[in-house]
């Protein structure tokens, strides 16, 4: 029984395989879609699912002449604070990426199949004056009309602290 628990706790038990989705349309490739300005609405919920924040995000979007995706993105939140994160991304292969980004930990890596893409990564976060590393674990699906929407869990030490949900459209 406790490690059923903690099997829940730390990994979440998810069924989610990003190759399942491999026959949804329309058809997800991240380079396509971010090139370009894109604008996201987004918000955090705690783990219990209180409303804490929320934002707009503008997404410039390059392809660099080495075959890089840098994706310039803007944050405005709504209490005022501005914030810049600058993600230089590469695929690796038919379906993955990796990105890097100032403030992630390491490289992120993605797989993208159907109109799917997983990407996870750890993130250094301010929080209260102090920078916690916390884990995240996006899914995006692309809707008809050109509309992503984004879903990310966001973990720390395996135990979930909330989640961010993003709307993007192309502009």
């Amino acid at each position: 029984m406790l490690l059923t628990l903690l099997c829940f706790i730390v990994s979440g038990c998810s069924s989610m395989k990003i190759e399942d989705y491999a026959a949804f349309e329309p058809k997800f490739d991240l380079f396509t879609y971010f090139q370009g300005n894109t604008r996201g609405w987004g918000m955090f919920q705690d783990r219990s699912g209180t409303l804490k924040r929320q934002f707009v995000v503008d997404i410039k979007g390059e392809v660099s002449p080495d075959g890089e995706l840098v994706l310039t993105e803007d944050f405005v939140w709504n209490d005022g604070e501005k914030s810049q994160r600058i993600w230089h991304i590469r695929k690796q292969g038919e379906h993955g990426y990796s990105g890097k980004a100032a403030d992630v930990v390491g490289e992120a890596s993605g797989k993208a199949y159907g109109n799917a893409l997983n990407w996870q990564y750890d993130l250094k976060l301010p929080v209260d004056g102090k920078v916690w590393q916390v884990s995240f674990d996006d899914w995006m699906f692309l809707q008809p009309d050109g509309v992503l929407l984004n879903r990310a869990s966001m973990s720390k030490f395996g135990l979930r602290l909330g989640e961010v949900t993003i709307a993007f459209q192309k502009r």
